[in-house]
């Protein structure tokens, strides 16, 4: 060995910045010229004799040139048109594996291609297989005819009338936490404990009132056709005398009972509207829905079914103080309707 090479294999060893795998080459060689023994170099170096043989034949056929490692590496893939429209298509197939969906590194592997291809693929086509979205679509044959009518109730309401949306929330559970809540703190979630004690479940009937936004609620055991009633009942006599009002509500088989046709045939100033079969997104107090959903119910601890309804009805006073109105813009007949908590947009 000479002088030269000696001493950058010793720079080497003694070096900070360099791979770990460079140092523990130069070091072996260093071992080799001492006369050192492959068994002394493997209980050193930690290493087989393979490697030992492979780095000995490098050095005496290159020298210092052939310690550095030499790793082809992977050609260079290239997002040709047919690539893209082979992943696009296999995309669109069912997976291999029986999965319900490909993945990326699944798909890659599938088709021998880096997984960041599929993946940059997947984002310039807009694709999403690991997603799915739930739709409903309604089988009225009169949508269009009990949807106009209720849009109209909402953008262009009677004039000197009430138009409340009406429905049940059902099977609310009272649930009692068997473990103390651990309280939030910075850096840490509020913690609730997996375990706990189900006291009941009652019934919540709501009535948004679509102009002013405010709700009139009542908690029920069940939800029977005579609970819809009497919470009817409950409405007509909080309005003043004579008053038109207009219910919107869904077609539960509890809203189109003879009970009901009667109390309606009683009161001639009531007009129930309902919404399309499998539409009750039309019905504004859904939504409403949502909002207790997520500020009371969601993450609430009950003791019992009575302290569900105290918690529930003390909400609704709460709310009522700063009652929001949806409001709705008719806009175009081709897009959807969806509703704008934040008062300010709906559209058509």
């Amino acid at each position: 060995m000479a002088p030269r090479e000696r001493k950058e294999l010793r720079d080497r060893v003694r070096s900070r910045t360099l791979p770990a795998e460079d140092v523990r080459r130069a070091r072996l060689i260093l071992l080799l010229a001492q006369g050192k023994s492959y068994l002394t170099i493997r209980q050193l170096l930690g290493c087989n004799p393979n490697y030992i043989s492979r780095w000995k034949g490098r050095f005496e056929a290159e020298r210092l040139a052939g310690l550095y490692s030499r790793h082809s590496g992977r050609a260079v893939e290239k997002r040709t048109p047919a690539l893209e429209a082979r992943i696009l298509e296999w995309t669109r197939r069912p997976a291999a594996d029986g999965s319900t969906h490909w993945s990326s590194r699944k798909l890659a592997q599938h088709l021998g291609v880096s997984h960041m291809m599929v993946a940059r693929v997947w984002r310039r086509a807009g694709l999403k297989p690991h997603r799915i979205e739930r739709y409903m679509a309604s089988d009225d044959p009169d949508f269009e005819l009990k949807a106009a009518d209720i849009i109209g109730l909402y953008v262009k309401p009677p004039q000197h009338a009430a138009v409340f949306c009406v429905d049940e929330k059902t099977a609310i559970q009272a649930l009692d936490r068997l473990d103390p809540v651990l309280p939030l703190s910075p850096g840490r979630l509020e913690r609730h404990g997996f375990e706990y004690y189900r006291h009941g479940t009652l019934s919540l009937y709501a009535a948004l009132n679509t102009r002013s936004g405010k709700v009139v609620g009542k908690t029920a055991a069940h939800h029977t056709s005579q609970e819809f009633v009497a919470f009817l009942a409950d409405l007509v006599a909080n309005q003043p005398r004579g008053k038109e009002i207009h219910i919107i509500a869904d077609n539960l088989s509890a809203h189109k009972t003879m009970r009901v046709e009667q109390f309606l045939a009683a009161h001639p100033k009531l007009h129930l509207h309902y919404t399309p079969t499998y539409s009750s997104w039309l019905n504004q107090v859904e939504n409403w829905f949502a909002k207790i959903e997520r500020d009371v119910i969601a993450r609430g601890i009950f003791t019992s079914v009575k302290d569900l309804a105290r918690k529930l009805m003390r909400y609704i006073r709460h709310y009522n103080r700063a009652p929001k109105p949806i409001k709705w813009t008719y806009r175009d007949p081709n897009h959807r309707i969806y509703s704008d908590t934040n008062v300010t947009v709906t559209g058509h």
